[in-house]
């Protein structure tokens, strides 16, 4: 039966009725194609993009776990938060300093009282948080510190404050989960080697 022809049966149904039917017929239609893809894709692939556990809270696939927190800012610290990273043109480069640490953004929402905190990282939640509170601590508190009731990154507290705010990713992929960044940054080196033992034969 057509989707015109579905649509055709239920056209004496209140409108409230139709829409509920069109919405599951919809994501049938997607969960469908998603079960097919599934089905053909590669088993060793789909194993590798398996998705579990990061330790404390949120998902991991491979070595790559994510963080995702929205935190309540103080009056002020959104207008801070603009000014610094104005000043920095954007670049938090100096957080590379985490050796586990893919990528991190902060998004301002709700009128600039919310703030939004979504990274990638290698490993599990618990050592991440050690590495930033070891690596770059002067760094988290300055940003941070814009957080209503922030307790500081050194204090015993932190975790049980950061995983008060954190929204657990529901589905998660990784392109490549089990090159961490430490792997990544060997392999960027051996290219670079190889590139110049190459040059040097020409």
């Amino acid at each position: 039966m057509s989707d015109q022809d579905l649509q055709t049966r239920f056209q004496g149904f209140p409108a409230t009725v139709r829409e509920k039917i069109d919405t599951v017929l919809t994501d049938a239609k997607i969960a469908l194609k998603l079960r097919i893809a599934e089905f053909l894709a590669d088993k060793e692939d789909f194993a590798e993009h398996a998705v579990t556990n990061a330790g404390r809270v949120g998902a991991k696939s491979g070595e790559v776990s994510e963080l995702t927190a929205i935190l309540p800012l103080t009056p002020k610290g959104a207008e801070r938060l603009r000014r610094f990273f104005k000043l920095v043109g954007g670049n938090l480069a100096g957080a590379g300093q985490v050796g586990t640490l893919h990528n991190m953004r902060f998004v301002f929402l709700e009128n600039d009282t919310k703030l939004l905190f979504a990274t990638a990282y290698d490993g599990e939640w618990d050592p991440y948080i050690d590495d930033f509170a070891t690596k770059i601590p002067e760094f988290m508190d300055y940003l941070f510190g814009n957080v209503e009731g922030w307790p500081g990154i050194a204090s015993p507290d932190v975790k049980d404050f950061i995983v008060q705010y954190q929204v657990p990713a529901e589905a998660w992929f990784v392109s490549h989960p089990n090159i961490t960044v430490s792997e990544a940054n060997r392999l960027k080196r051996q290219d670079v080697e190889v590139r110049r033992f190459l040059g040097n034969l020409n």
